[in-house]
């Protein structure tokens, strides 16, 4: 499958089977995230794989809506980045997070890309906060997201080239 078909078929799936994803499918995903480019090859991103159903669970209750799905997945990988090494963190962490997303479509794991920065969970309490606190993690490490992993129990259509925007090109 050409890069193209791997991007039609990529969907944010939330729903799981039990089958857990093999050590070497998360090994792949990981490397997919360890190839993506970065600003001035800094590489400011840190990946925290997380398969505890326990920590899975405090994860998915970090922010009010778009998390309870991590409680169900196989694993995480929460992105963190050294906010202090780069001052396009934000962009290298979402680029091997997307990296990431494309490879386990790719190995036909689900996976879907949960906001933490700039979200609240039900207390206004930032959710970015929530994670660092519940990874024992602190400044200058900051969250772009977590990719939630695992054997998919939906199934959803490709996109089709024929519906793309291309309204949202300008030349």
């Amino acid at each position: 499958m050409n890069l193209i078909e791997i991007m039609r078929n990529r969907r944010s799936i939330r729903k799981y089977t039990e089958e857990a994803v093999s050590e070497e499918k998360l090994q792949q995903i990981l490397q997919a995230g360890l190839l993506a480019p970065t600003s001035r090859g800094k590489r400011p991103w840190e990946f925290y794989v997380v398969k505890d159903k326990e920590m899975l669970e405090k994860l998915s209750k970090a922010k009010q809506h778009g998390a309870a799905l991590i409680a169900g997945c196989d694993a995480a990988i929460a992105v963190f980045a050294d906010s202090d090494l780069s001052d396009a963190w934000i962009e290298d962490s979402s680029i091997a997070l997307a990296y990431m997303d494309l490879m386990a479509s790719s190995l036909g794991v689900g996976s879907c890309w949960v906001q933490m920065r700039m979200r609240k969970d039900e207390n206004d309490a930032d959710a970015e906060k929530n994670v660092q606190r519940i990874m024992g993690l602190q400044e200058p490490f900051r969250m772009v997201g977590i990719l939630a992993l695992g054997m998919p129990a939906e199934e959803k259509e490709p996109y089709e080239l024929d519906e793309l925007k291309w309204e949202k090109v300008h030349r």
